[in-house]
């Protein structure tokens, strides 16, 4: 018997299973801490759900939400999240 493995998504705070989130570290590129899309759950470290929508993505960025869930303090970088949902949004 297989268990669905359930999230709970940083913006809209709905859960959701594991599949349908997209998962975000913080890595550091140099300059300082950075959100990092992990579409292959693989990058060490902690990781952070979120809805791969632009609208969840603009919730948790206002809500500062992904410092928070990943324990990281300061401000964090997020073009790279951001091209991707909007990658993926213009794909749909």
């Amino acid at each position: 018997m297989s268990q669905i493995m359930v999230r709970t998504c940083v913006g809209c705070r709905r859960q959701a299973a594991r599949h349908e989130l997209l998962r975000v570290v913080a890595a550091d590129d140099g300059t300082g801490p950075v959100l990092v899309p992990d579409p292959e759950r693989r990058l060490p470290g902690r990781g952070a759900n979120l809805h791969p929508t632009p609208d969840c993505l603009a919730l948790a960025l206002r809500r500062r939400a992904f410092s928070r869930a990943l324990r990281v303090t300061g401000s964090l970088a997020g073009g790279q999240v951001q091209e991707y949902v909007a990658r993926l949004d213009h794909e749909k």
